[in-house]
């Protein structure tokens, strides 16, 4: 795990201020942070969903197959990819507002590393359950949550009051763009792409 990546769970203030300045040094450096952590939810769903599976009914374990499986962890890496790259789109088009002009690099790479937390509650998805889900994406939302209003003002250099005003903007839309693409994803992955169950009866 990266050096900044430790300081956005430790040390958040100094985090962002490492970070703004390492965008500006190297344009794109969130690239290989987005594209890389955005792997674990889709890898560790792979493997959750291929070899642990989940239980429906007593002594019956059902399972995904593998092409099932594959279609929906690409599908949900490429949606991770276009969420975070819409959300930057997005704060971009907000400094217009505010006294920071950011680029739309920069925009995106703090919308990559807010994210961060739902990027490592992707490991939940080893073992798959709905309850282990909803209180790991939960916690995860919090933190980010967490990131995004203590982050904007110092990323973003705006005055704090002004950071405060534009990530609760931010917090509203990411909200509707996450429900929105997830949904669209799971409608196109069940009513298209028809997924694959197997079945295992157990002991």
């Amino acid at each position: 795990m990266s050096a900044p990546i430790v300081k956005l769970f430790t040390q958040p203030n100094f985090a962002w201020t490492d970070i703004r300045k390492e965008e500006e040094a190297h344009p794109r450096h969130y690239l290989a942070h987005l594209l890389l952590l955005a792997l674990i939810p889709a890898v560790c769903l792979f493997i959750g969903t291929t070899y642990v599976g989940w239980s429906l009914a007593e002594n019956e374990t059902v399972k995904l197959s593998t092409s099932s499986a594959l279609q929906l962890c690409v599908m949900l890496y490429l949606t991770i990819i276009i969420g975070v790259v819409l959300m930057g789109m997005f704060i971009r088009w907000m400094s217009r507002a505010f006294d920071s002009r950011p680029t739309l690099n920069q925009c995106i790479g703090f919308a990559a590393y807010t994210a961060t937390p739902f990027f490592l509650a992707g490991i939940a998805g080893l073992y798959p359950s709905r309850w282990l889900a909803i209180i790991v994406l939960g916690a995860a939302g919090a933190y980010s949550t967490f990131l995004l209003f203590v982050g904007l003002p110092t990323f973003m250099h705006e005055r704090k009051q002004q950071g405060l005003l534009n990530a609760a903007c931010v917090w509203g839309v990411g909200l509707l763009v996450l429900v929105t693409i997830l949904v669209e994803m799971i409608l196109l992955w069940f009513n298209v792409l028809t997924p694959e169950y197997v079945r295992a009866t157990v002991g």
